[in-house]
């Protein structure tokens, strides 16, 4: 089939568009995903990108060929948005293995992981374990002093922030403006038109970017036992990264080493709250901790899209996608398709016995690096959340971030019953 013959096809029901700007989206994406997966799950926007609903079709779109470099993408929108957001010639994150196709994806991600090991991250336990029972103290001390607890301020917060500090090296004085220039950089992943929020993303990476490369400076002359020195030191038959690439993949690990760790917190912690079942299941069954983040993983991503561009025309449910065509893999709406999960997907089963297969760090070349940092994360401070406090309870409404791709509560009320 001809790239000709696919734009010309209708929609399979005509005259839907998916809306993520819709009303109440942001605070609830689940229903537009459903409607997005029964009346046409691979959906052409008539702002030029396609999405695909089914968990399928995502899975295979993951593990494609298909690239991550915007300059492969065509003439549209959203390149224009994504450029704008990147800064002239692109800023310090645009060069991460997140955003390179192979071979300079496999060369750097070969290169970091020799510093981010499962050996390296199971040796976090202990600490982590401290930092999460440092904060269920501050939460029981608010709890007595206020009557609630923000679990968000408390715990899902700087839990991973300070794991990511600590093990990366950052000194402590850069901490508060690091979490300040992080939090504005991260909205460069979603979409974004004010000239003024995308002047403040490109001006948060460029000084992020310069903060980073002075420590990594510092550390070259005072090496420690950390990830940024390990990273410096970290060489392949005679390769190393440069200082360039250095500052991009630590860009990299220290946004998306807390940032999407906080929505898995936080999401994960508002479904077992509002599933007292399940929360209850989870109490008395610390053998189900694992198996529990993936159903939570599942249950509300804490990334709903990822994105790969077109390099040949791709096929997918019956249509052709052209080259050069920006494609969104719904990974919120994949994790919550009936047709692999069945009829409960909808449903949290902390049980659940294929929840691994939710898509939430993606798939393919790029499956997420920190997966298991983030699992361990997970694993550690709900289990002995709820298990410090069993009776534990919602104590006001929620308030969303209002993103579409990072989504999860800016807060999450809580008490003791």
């Amino acid at each position: 089939m001809s790239e000709t013959v696919a734009e010309a096809q209708p929609n399979s029901d005509e005259g839907y568009v998916f809306n993520p700007f819709a009303p109440g989206f942001a605070d609830d994406p689940y229903p537009h995903y459903a409607e997005l997966r029964a009346k046409e799950p691979v959906h052409q926007h008539p702002l030029g990108f396609w999405i695909l609903g089914r968990h399928g079709d995502v899975v295979a779109l993951l593990r494609s060929k298909n690239s991550v470099e915007d300059r492969n993408a065509g003439p549209s929108p959203v390149r224009e948005q994504r450029a704008a957001a990147a800064g002239e010639g692109g800023s310090g994150p645009a060069a991460s293995m997140l955003d390179r196709d192979p071979p300079d994806h496999t060369r750097l991600r070969k290169l970091v992981s020799k510093a981010f090991t499962v050996r390296a991250i199971e040796a976090l336990e202990p600490r982590m374990t401290e930092l999460v029972d440092e904060a269920l103290d501050r939460i029981e001390a608010r709890i007595a002093e206020d009557g609630r607890a923000d679990l968000v301020a408390e715990l899902a917060y700087p839990l991973p922030f300070t794991v990511i500090c600590e093990m990366l090296g950052m000194p402590d004085t850069d901490h508060a403006r690091l979490r300040e220039l992080a939090g504005t950089l991260v909205r460069s992943l979603e979409p974004v038109t004010d000239p003024e929020v995308i002047a403040a993303i490109v001006a948060a990476g460029q000084e992020l970017s310069a903060r980073i490369a002075e420590v990594i400076a510092d550390k070259r002359t005072s090496p420690g036992d950390d990830l940024l020195t390990a990273l410096i030191q970290a060489e392949d038959d005679g390769d190393v990264l440069s200082d360039e690439e250095l500052v991009a993949q630590v860009v990299l690990l220290y946004v998306a080493g807390h940032e999407t760790t906080v929505n898995l917190i936080a999401n994960g912690a508002t479904a077992l709250l509002r599933n007292p079942g399940q929360f209850a299941l989870l109490a008395g069954r610390p053998d189900l901790d694992a198996n529990a983040v993936e159903e939570l993983l599942r249950y509300d991503s804490p990334v709903q899209q990822s994105r790969r561009i077109t390099v040949a025309p791709y096929e997918v449910g019956g249509r052709v996608i052209p080259t050069g065509s920006f494609v969104i893999a719904g990974l919120a709406s994949a994790n919550r398709d009936p047709e692999f999960w069945g009829p409960d997907a909808d449903q949290l089963h902390l049980d659940r016995p294929n929840a691994r297969g939710q898509v939430s760090f993606g798939g393919g070349p790029h499956h997420c690096l920190g997966a298991a940092l983030a699992r361990l994360e997970g694993r550690v401070a709900l289990g002995r959340l709820i298990r410090r406090f069993p009776t534990l309870a919602l104590a006001g409404e929620l308030t969303w971030n209002g993103r579409l791709n990072l989504r999860g509560p800016v807060a999450v009320p809580v008490t003791t019953r």
